[in-house]
């Protein structure tokens, strides 16, 4: 079955009441584009064979397609895929937050959630919403791989290649959110083991934290592997109490900290606004970090000599941090 099939058979499945709530990407429209496009580029071409002159008299058909890029397309492609691309990431961010809060809530909604399970479960059901959000991702990355391939196919060109790279440096690459990470480590969790198959459209989650490069696998139909890296660049170790920053990169919470100069316990968000990325050294990354509270979690229940050690250490090196905070808060007071 071709992808336009599948991903048409999928938007309008058993899912459809659930992705009815959703942005998607116009698949068979933006096709239906490219198709057009293909015959402009047949007649030009065609044209140009036999009379080579009509070119430069009549300029409306050497506007299409001229194995760079083509306006229309450009104008059609590439500002469509930006907008349904960002409306999906939002999409996707704000039900997962939601989701994951329900699961990991504290105070009195974690009490009430307790609660209500007494009566009724509704476990399942979240396990369930989250396997359609990881599906919902992962359907909606591929169709903008496959016709960003298409754009390129078509006109001769890199310029799909080159958006992928803009989405990726705009941070819109669907599939390296890490909301979905965290959604990975939430079936995991739930699972208690890796593999499973999702549902009809979806792959599976593989976590191996033993190895000297712990990683967390994403396998997705028609063999495509996806692979996010569990170590922290900073101690080299796997990452403890886990952020994701604004460019995607994971690292321990001390670590960050560490990178912006603050202190353990004043935590991100009290970064200077200009704090960079250890790794790509982009600025501004840090106010919206991401806590990586089902991540975290994994690792708690399957590295749990590892995770004791670390919480250890970190509870240490905060206290040792909040006595000098205080005792040189205290001394600029006093004027000592």
């Amino acid at each position: 079955m071709k992808f336009g099939e599948t991903f048409k058979e999928y938007l309008h499945g058993d899912q459809e009441w659930f992705l009815d709530k959703f942005s998607h990407v116009e698949y068979k429209r933006l096709k239906k584009v490219l198709k057009s496009c293909r015959t402009c580029k047949a007649l030009a071409d065609s044209k140009q064979k036999t009379e080579q002159t009509d070119d430069e008299e009549n300029p409306t058909l050497s506007q299409f397609c001229q194995c760079q890029s083509c306006p229309v397309c450009d104008q059609m492609f590439f500002t469509e895929l930006m907008r349904e691309a960002t409306d999906i990431a939002g999409c996707f961010s704000s039900r997962v937050r939601h989701l994951l809060h329900l699961h990991i809530s504290g105070g009195m909604q974690r009490y009430i959630l307790r609660l209500r399970q007494c009566f009724k479960n509704d476990q399942q059901h979240l396990v369930q919403e989250g396997l359609m959000l990881i599906e919902y991702i992962t359907m909606n990355s591929i169709a903008i791989r496959k016709i960003l391939k298409k754009y390129d196919k078509v006109h001769s060109s890199v310029n799909g290649k080159n958006f992928k790279s803009k989405m990726r440096a705009e941070h819109l690459e669907l599939l390296q959110s890490p909301w979905l990470i965290e959604l990975g480590a939430f079936y995991l969790n739930f699972n208690g083991s890796d593999g499973g198959e999702f549902i009809q459209f979806s792959g599976s989650f593989v976590c191996d934290l033993r190895t000297t490069e712990p990683v967390m696998t994403l396998m997705l139909p028609n063999s495509i592997k996806l692979e996010y890296d569990l170590t922290c660049a900073v101690c080299l170790d796997i990452v403890f109490n886990p952020y994701a920053l604004s460019c995607g990169h994971l690292f321990c919470k001390s670590c960050a900290c560490s990178a912006a100069s603050v202190m353990i316990f004043q935590g991100l968000k009290a970064s200077s606004p200009d704090s960079k990325c250890p790794i790509c050294r982009e600025a501004g990354v840090y106010a919206n970090a991401v806590h990586m509270l089902e991540l975290d979690l994994l690792i708690k229940r399957r590295y749990k000599d590892n995770w004791k050690e670390r919480v250890i250490a970190e509870r240490a090196e905060m206290v040792k941090q909040s006595k000098e905070y205080w005792e040189s808060q205290t001394k600029y007071v006093i004027g000592y």
